[in-house]
């Protein structure tokens, strides 16, 4: 396969490059395609070898004859709503704090999703 049609495809996957404070360093993946896979200390530098990663990894799989997995997708391909899950205790906990915030359930539970 051709570089220009490995770039092509690369670019419909979401990368992510984050600072670990485990690790001391920035961590790239590129999900669904492929997890934590490169470090180190420049983050342009980590997402150009991730970049150069998620061509490799399209390229072996293809290769292989094996399938890719869907790109994460388009932001409008989300709703925005999800339902969660949790033990009662954690539901009244969150609340009681909402309510200490002056915040609706919703509003406190999206800053803190948004800090993690």
């Amino acid at each position: 396969m051709k570089k220009t049609e490995l770039k092509a495809k690369a670019a419909h996957y979401t990368k992510i490059v984050e600072w670990s404070d485990e690790d001391g360093c920035f961590v790239g993946s590129a999900p669904p395609l492929i997890g934590q896979c490169c470090h180190g200390k420049d983050e342009a530098k980590v997402y150009a070898e991730l970049c150069e990663i998620v061509e490799e990894w399209i390229g072996l799989l293809e290769s292989d004859g094996h399938a890719l997995p869907a790109p994460l997708g388009k932001v409008s391909d989300f709703s925005g709503k999800f339902v969660l899950r949790v033990e009662p205790a954690i539901h009244r906990r969150l609340a009681a704090k909402a309510l200490a915030a002056g915040e609706s359930l919703n509003s406190y539970c999206v800053k803190t999703l948004v800090k993690a």
